[in-house]
């Protein structure tokens, strides 16, 4: 990540300061060498002296303009600082009170100002977002450290990140947030506990109520430590290197976690779909971070960052169930018969619930797995396995344990199926394999549905077409599916335009299926497919044609 990180604090005698700072420092490209140049290895050793050179100015430069006091110290003069070097990348992270070039220097001695001084969020905790073009745009988490010799018992810090690239870091909110907040909480942990200690060896608050009062000898009333180190405050022998390898973990993996990727075309529904959800969950993540009563300790906001992350990868993870698998829609088909695939697939595309009911979780995972490539990602709903019985409007597709009892009203339902997952009797099939999955289970599908499913969709039955096709491998089905999937996405695009947004009547309506292909044999499928499927369009493209019809209405009126 092209960014700095540094960690700044409000120093009672000089005012903001810059404590500690981390940079990424990337290797030069290589070039061709001319005459006359120094060779490669002369080169880097020359760079290395120029940045120990600059490094020495712009501390001797920053001495110079104010004396720094314990508070205002991390590291010595006279210390190298601290570097890790990725392996992979070749990036070295460069650690020191202040960085390595002038220029950056001014960047992040005006980003540490403003950060402690006018821009800060209401009850001065908390994150922030400023900057402008020419001086780097920042992210600030201002903080306090509990001090028992400081006025009111605190002192003010923030952490900056500074880059010039605002949209990466405006997108990098939710996880810089998660983060940095576990890095802060760790210090006021860690601060809190000696403050208590010191406390109850000399508690400050009666010793100054019964002392008399003078703002100008106030330094001299606390033994001449009115400004004390992060290091004394935490009793943390390697603080700095603490710090260093957590801002050096952050730069990086801020910088890995987004990565540019070559579209053809623009971006399918269901990209966008899995772009917005995965913001929604940073979101809720950052939200659980931030809760009140956010004094957890940082191990519990660890743990659920890890829940959260085996809940959105949870469908991925189908290799850890020991058993037998659908592995394809044809197997499927083969497994359950053409008749009940035919009906199960049929409640599938019609948006109906879909529950499987059975003792093997890793079972019911696949299914589902295999049966959710029917359906653009944002019409997906799934519970996995659940102990109870979930209502239709919270997930589509939902596993149960084979104890659960199936509600009256929605086994008398049309609009759900069931799919029984049974132990195979014993001496009837004999078992080929582990992967035989019809030696090991038998399957009854019902369902109170009284519709036709043979007639319709036009989707399904060119799917149908092509898995009973054994010349075409598993792979071209699958593309074959996303093909169809792309064409009835492409036709919901203009239904939803022309009845969601300029609200034609059904007369038109009926016309513009019409031309859409979707009237005929198995009209009424089709037309409850584009409508279910309606739900599945992105907020994104929703919001931009309501903006686009009203950005019309305005010019019209104009």
């Amino acid at each position: 990540m092209n960014a700095l990180v540094a960690l700044c604090h409000f120093c009672e005698l000089h005012g903001p300061r810059t404590l500690f700072c981390t940079e990424a420092v990337h290797p030069p490209s290589p070039s061709p060498p001319q005459p006359g140049s120094a060779i490669p290895g002369e080169r880097e050793r020359e760079a290395d002296r120029e940045g120990e050179g600059l490094t020495m100015r712009a501390n001797s430069s920053a001495t110079q303009r104010a004396d720094m006091c314990e508070g205002c110290r991390s590291l010595p003069a006279s210390h190298p600082g601290f570097v890790s070097v990725d392996g992979e990348t070749g990036i070295r992270y460069l650690s020191h009170q202040h960085p390595r070039q002038p220029q950056l220097f001014s960047v992040v001695r005006q980003a540490c100002v403003r950060s402690l001084s006018c821009e800060v969020c209401p009850g001065r905790e908390g994150p922030i977002f400023f900057g402008d073009e020419q001086h780097g745009f920042v992210f600030s988490h201002t903080f306090f450290i509990k001090d028992n010799l400081a006025r009111g018992f605190q002192r003010w810090y923030s952490i900056v990140v500074v880059a010039m690239d605002r949209i990466y870091l405006i997108n990098s909110w939710p996880f810089l947030l998660r983060h940095l907040r576990l890095t802060i909480q760790s210090l006021q942990n860690t601060a809190l506990k000696v403050f208590d200690s010191e406390q109850c060896v000399c508690p400050q608050r009666a010793l100054r109520m019964n002392s008399t009062f003078s703002p100008a000898v106030f330094p001299h009333q606390r033994s001449g430590n009115a400004a004390r180190s992060l290091t004394s405050l935490t009793q943390h022998p390697n603080l700095w290197d603490s710090l260093h390898s957590s801002f050096s973990w952050l730069l990086k993996a801020c910088g890995s976690r987004l990565t540019e990727k070559l579209l053809e075309g623009a971006p399918t529904e269901d990209t966008l779909v899995l772009i917005e959800r995965q913001t929604e969950q940073e979101e809720e993540m950052s939200g659980w971070d931030g809760a009140e009563g956010g004094g957890s300790n940082p191990q519990s906001s660890q743990s659920e960052s890890v829940q959260a992350k085996d809940f959105q990868f949870d469908d991925r993870r189908q290799e850890d169930h020991i058993g037998p698998k659908f592995k394809s829609l044809r197997h499927l088909r083969q497994v359950l018969g053409t008749a009940d695939f035919r009906q199960l697939t049929w409640h599938v595309l019609m948006g109906n619930q879909v529950i499987w009911r059975g003792a093997d979780p890793g079972l019911i995972q696949s299914a589902f797995n295999v049966l959710k490539a029917l359906l653009p990602v944002g019409c997906v709903r799934a519970v996995q396995y659940s102990p109870h019985y979930e209502e239709a409007y919270r997930c589509n597709f939902l596993g149960l344990s084979p104890d659960v009892p199936i509600p009256a009203h929605v086994s008398s339902s049309e609009f759900s199926v069931l799919v029984d997952v049974l132990s195979a009797e014993r001496g009837c099939v004999n078992p080929v394999s582990d992967d035989d999955i019809l030696s090991l289970y038998q399957f009854h599908i019902s369902s109170a549905n009284t519709q036709p499913t043979d007639k319709g969709p036009t989707l399904l039955n060119k799917l149908e077409v092509a898995l009973s096709n054994e010349n075409l491998s598993v792979e071209v089905v699958s593309l074959c599916l996303l093909c169809l999937k792309e064409e009835w996405m492409n036709k919901v695009k203009v239904l939803f335009k022309f009845s969601k947004v300029d609200g034609r009547g059904k007369e038109d309506t009926q016309k513009v299926l019409a031309l859409l292909g979707a009237t005929g044999p198995g009209e009424e499928d089709n037309v409850r497919l584009l409508k279910f499927w309606m739900t599945g369009l992105s907020k994104l493209y929703k919001s931009h044609l309501m903006t686009a019809v009203r950005g019309g209405e305005r010019t019209l009126s104009q």
